[in-house]
């Protein structure tokens, strides 16, 4: 059965590892490297004149990333499939790599796995090199912790001291009438309270809200 060739444009601005890629990846039967460029405008142009299955695409060009507006723009005027490179992990250009609509990331120095990743790329199913999947992880864990403690910073702005020391009382297990009394209030005075904290945190109940505010480090 004949095998399909894997057409593969390389852009790198490293000339020595630009060199070095393309004879490696020239020697496995399936792989073909059609075409170079050593810049993002150049990989456009290239990517616009030459048919390609998959792009390795060098995050960093020129000391800035430029890989990642090259990528945008090759996904946009091509179907080839992205594959970014880097010569470190870093969280944030991840992100913005699977962002710009690449569909695997891979480190330089994970090399010898490339054809692996180039083949499964062009059957398009790719899988996400495990070691970026797990900088994906944690930074997923941050955002959500992130996006947790700015939520909370809300709704304690939200709340006057009283309403927290109020919530505080409930979710210890102290009635409505136990707060009156600790506060010297009218029992109507501390519903109001009740009323108002489940207004801003919402919740069916006073214990709810008590047991949200403090799920969310808010007491």
């Amino acid at each position: 059965m004949e095998t399909n060739v894997i057409r593969v444009a390389i852009v790198e601005d490293d000339p020595d590892w630009l060199v070095g890629l393309k004879s490696y990846l020239n020697k496995e039967a399936d792989i073909e490297v059609v075409g170079t460029a050593s810049s993002g405008a150049d990989a456009v142009e290239l990517l616009e004149r030459t048919e390609a299955d998959v792009v390795l695409l060098d995050i960093m060009m020129s000391d800035s990333p430029e890989g990642l507006w090259a990528a945008a723009e090759i996904v946009k005027c091509s179907g080839a499939r992205v594959i970014m490179l880097s010569s470190m992990e870093e969280k944030d250009m991840i992100f913005e790599a699977f962002r710009a609509g690449a569909v695997d990331y891979m480190v330089k120095s994970d090399f010898a796995e490339i054809p692996k990743a180039v083949r499964s790329a062009y059957a398009n199913r790719s899988a996400i090199h495990p070691s970026v999947a797990a900088q994906m992880r944690e930074e997923f864990r941050r955002l959500k912790q992130l996006e947790q403690d700015v939520r909370a910073k809300e709704l304690r702005e939200l709340l006057t001291p009283t309403e927290i020391q109020v919530l505080d009382l409930i979710e210890k297990g102290h009635t409505q009438t136990q707060i009156a009394d600790k506060f010297v209030v009218s029992i109507r005075t501390v519903k109001v309270h009740v009323g108002n904290i489940l207004k801003k945190l919402g919740g069916k109940s006073s214990k709810e809200a008590a047991q949200k505010a403090k799920d969310m480090g808010i007491l």
